[in-house]
């Protein structure tokens, strides 16, 4: 059974900054596309990050414009989110999800291709 597990969520200050972490068992994490998505109040959830198990492809949401970086670990099965310059904007739960890939070099943006999903951490920037 796959479990994903975030944390680093919290309140900081418009500007600030913050680093999620996603664990993940249950799964051969060397062979999985791991994705970052977030839900804003009132709002669907929407695409952030996707990093490939080689971690030689990454892909942003054109509204993270070089503040956010995704990376991941293989041997401690976790992958990271550093947020930078947060912005009131950001303010969401955001949530990790895991798909499984043919290829090292494949990433994902849409929610149908992840298979598993956390249950999120929520992260509220005040202006």
């Amino acid at each position: 059974q796959v479990q994903l597990v975030e944390s680093g969520g919290g309140l900081v200050q418009a500007g600030g900054s913050l680093r999620l972490s996603c664990v993940a068992s249950g799964v051969t994490f060397s062979k999985t596309v791991m994705g970052w998505f977030r839900q804003a109040p009132g709002k669907e959830r929407e695409f952030v990050s996707s990093i490939s198990w080689s971690s030689s492809a990454r892909y942003y949401a054109d509204f993270v414009k070089g503040r956010f970086t995704i990376s991941r670990d293989i041997n401690t099965h976790r992958v990271w989110l550093q947020m930078n310059s947060l912005d009131p904007e950001d303010t969401a739960n955001y949530f990790c999800a895991i798909a499984s890939a043919s290829s090292p070099y494949v990433y994902y943006v849409r929610e149908g291709d992840y298979s598993s999903w956390g249950q999120g951490t929520v992260v509220t920037v005040s202006s």
